[in-house]
């Protein structure tokens, strides 16, 4: 039977505000597509010809005015109806500016759909890390973090409660993931859990985790009190505290 740690029992941290909802971002020359699109749906070539020529008049209007030299909005639009007009001009006579047929049209909107979705799936993780982090503190502030298993995912929830923290080293979460990750605890049974964790958790938490694996195999049933310098240490120096890891493992050899 282990002995359990010591309570930790830390200040209350903000809970982070609700994650807002993903919006597409104002892209003002993709807009200026979407309006030219708009407009020429239907259009014959003649049509689309004549649009064209009023484009061009006011491109030439806006190039006198020095504020509107930033804008990418009127380029764009110019550019789209010069594009249909090519289209349509190379299309059999008769044919009408269809942007369903268009397969530039498409390929945009597959595109924009794609990045919607990246969109959802970011916001639909911050909302879990921001949900899992506000769990972790409170079993924190009750004295049970040892005695919860991680999950996947938890490095990401690290990085949000010392963000919370406003930059500062949780030392009890960062203990308490060593201690998992040496142990193989949750999802560190998985050994592609544990290579991942290499890129996702800190080098100070790294070391600590190897010298306690070590630690353990050189005194069996040494308990957590006993080994808290070696997180100590790791924080301090991880270099050394993973180098004395390796060396230990190489005198086990």
């Amino acid at each position: 039977m282990t002995t359990p740690w010591p309570l930790r029992r830390t200040a209350r941290s903000p809970l982070a505000p609700r994650v807002a909802a993903p919006r597409e971002p104002v892209d003002p020359a993709r807009i200026g597509r979407r309006v030219v699109r708009r407009r020429a749906k239907g259009m014959d070539v003649g049509a689309v010809a004549a649009a064209l020529e009023d484009a061009r008049f006011d491109a030439r209007q806006d190039s006198r005015h020095e504020d509107l030299a930033d804008d990418v909005r009127g380029p764009a639009e110019l550019a789209e109806w010069e594009r249909i007009a090519q289209l349509l001009a190379a299309a059999v006579p008769g044919t009408v500016c269809d942007p369903e047929a268009d397969d530039v049209v498409q390929a945009e909107l597959a595109a924009d759909a794609a990045a919607a979705a990246a969109r959802e799936a970011e916001h639909r993780e911050a909302a879990r890390v921001a949900a899992r982090a506000d769990e972790l503190q409170a079993l924190r502030e009750l004295g049970t973090l040892e005695q919860t298993e991680p999950r996947t995912g938890d490095e990401a929830v690290r990085d949000e409660l010392t963000r919370r923290a406003g930059g500062y080293v949780q030392a009890d979460v960062d203990a308490w993931l060593a201690h998992a990750l040496a142990a193989h605890l949750g999802h560190y049974r998985d050994p592609a859990a544990r290579e991942e964790a290499a890129g996702l958790l800190t080098p100070p938490v790294l070391a600590h985790a190897a010298l306690l694996v070590e630690l353990a195999r050189l005194v069996l049933g040494a308990d957590v009190y006993q080994l808290a310098f070696a997180g100590r240490l790791a924080t301090a120096l991880p270099g050394a505290a993973g180098d004395l890891a390796v060396f230990l493992a190489r005198v086990r050899s």
